[in-house]
């Protein structure tokens, strides 16, 4: 029992939507969210909606059969009933203007799942059905399955539009949103503002599901997704499991910190981890463990308050100096550095972090490890992705990178990964189904 939620482009209201169909089905029924795409913050939001962990589903990241046996896990683990999977951008796009891969649709015909297509109606009545003709059209094997409208002026623009959807178009308007400024999201330069810094946002969430059940019909939103059928067949793993020593990874979780895969960790966990979660931002110094994990979020944003905790940054450039293995991802790497924009960091990397006007990275990554490393060995090939309004300022330095970048950016140089003793630090978000050798290397090392 599942559904996509696709819109016809970014801005549509996707996520506001989402979570809010998400919350309000979770008053009675246990909801299992996903989202598609490599995007860390709208999986924030489903999962305060539900309490259960989003999940991301990628076609550049995993194969079809990697896509099923993680919606499974998914399900699974939350011992839900439906999945509900937020789209990314319009159905169509991805990273090629006529392929799927990275796209909403890819996600819809691997797990073979109803769409429910949302459109921006401001100023549309007719043209709405123009639109859903087009989407139906460009792809039959995607199964549009109602419409949603968003952003109608009224009653009477909702119901005209609604008439025209469904004797133009032949497809079923399950609901009408009008326009509302007190249910719009905060935005920032990657994106939403994560759940975790939004003081109040289960109140909003609540409004969202409150503005769902008296302008969507979920009723008929449950038919779609109970009529989804089963899914098809073929399962592939998504990581590698070794029989390890028992280890731990200590994971900096806060404000600050935040941008982790849900299956990166339960990947670490197979492999005999067991998760410590600390805060660079509030903890004293590194808790006992045996490797570090810093993933992405906004440390420009905490600047000041990761520089005056002192004894973390000293307890972190210790714990490197011993060569115990640590792994920064994007706002990682970061931390990792001399500085952010003038406040110190932990010094590991001799460099300067800083933040620019214009995005650095925004792309799917494709890497090569020209040396062997924490998470892979010389002459791996993995992906991963990019978003960044940060540099690294090497100032003419030639550092020891792990990785050539086939796809994507980088640091520099179309290289990325800085190494030091047996710490990594890259610009590039690596998710277990697209680099399955990530868990397993890194408990390895951590166990030496």
């Amino acid at each position: 029992m599942r559904i996509v939620l696709a819109g016809t482009g970014s801005a549509v209201g996707k996520t506001t939507i989402s979570t809010g169909i998400m919350k309000a089905l979770s008053e009675e029924h246990q909801i299992q969210p996903f989202k598609a795409g490599p995007d860390y913050i709208d999986t924030s939001y489903h999962t305060l909606a539900t309490e259960n962990n989003s999940r991301n589903l990628d076609s550049f990241f995993m194969s079809d059969e990697q896509i099923r046996t993680s919606f499974e896990r998914g399900l699974k683990t939350s011992k839900a009933d439906f999945g509900i999977i937020e789209g990314v951008r319009g159905l169509y796009e991805g990273i090629s203007p006529i392929e799927d891969v990275g796209n909403t649709a890819s996600i819809a015909k691997a797990i073979d799942a109803p769409v429910i297509l949302i459109i921006n109606a401001r100023s549309l009545v007719k043209s709405a059905a123009a639109i859903v003709i087009g989407f139906k059209t460009l792809d039959p094997t995607i199964k549009i399955e109602g419409v949603i409208l968003n952003q109608v002026k009224n009653k009477k623009h909702y119901l005209k539009t609604k008439e025209a959807v469904e004797t133009l178009a032949k497809t079923d308007v399950i609901g009408g949103i009008q326009r509302d400024d007190a249910i719009k999201v905060e935005q920032r330069h990657l994106g939403l503002v994560p759940a975790v810094e939004r003081e109040n946002l289960l109140n909003y969430i609540e409004k969202w599901g409150e503005v769902v059940r008296e302008n969507i019909d979920l009723d008929a939103f449950m038919e779609i997704m109970k009529n989804a059928g089963k899914l098809p067949e073929g399962r592939e793993d998504t990581w590698h499991q070794e029989n390890h020593k028992k280890v731990k990874i200590g994971v900096a979780m806060d404000e600050v910190f935040n941008f982790y895969y849900t299956e990166n960790l339960e990947a670490l966990k197979a492999n005999n981890a067991e998760i410590i979660p600390f805060s660079p931002l509030h903890d004293e110094e590194v808790p006992d463990v045996d490797g570090i994990y810093f993933g992405g979020g906004y440390p420009e944003i905490f600047a000041k308050e990761l520089e005056s905790n002192e004894s973390m940054r000293k307890s972190v450039l210790k714990f490197h100096k011993d060569e115990n293995p640590v792994y920064g991802e994007c706002g990682g790497l970061m931390y990792l550095t001399n500085a952010i924009n003038g406040k110190k960091m932990c010094g590991i990397f001799n460099y300067e972090s800083t933040m620019t006007k214009k995005v650095q990275g925004l792309s799917y990554v494709i890497a090569e490890a020209q040396k062997d490393n924490v998470i892979t060995q010389k002459g791996d090939i993995f992906r991963g992705h990019e978003f960044h309004y940060s540099k690294v300022l090497l100032n003419g330095q030639k550092p020891e990178f792990a990785f050539n970048i086939l796809r994507g950016k980088g640091i520099e140089g179309a290289q990325d990964g800085l190494m030091k003793n047996n710490t990594l630090a890259s610009y590039m978000h690596t998710h277990t189904a697209a680099c399955p050798q990530f868990a397993s290397n890194f408990t390895l090392n951590a166990g030496k």
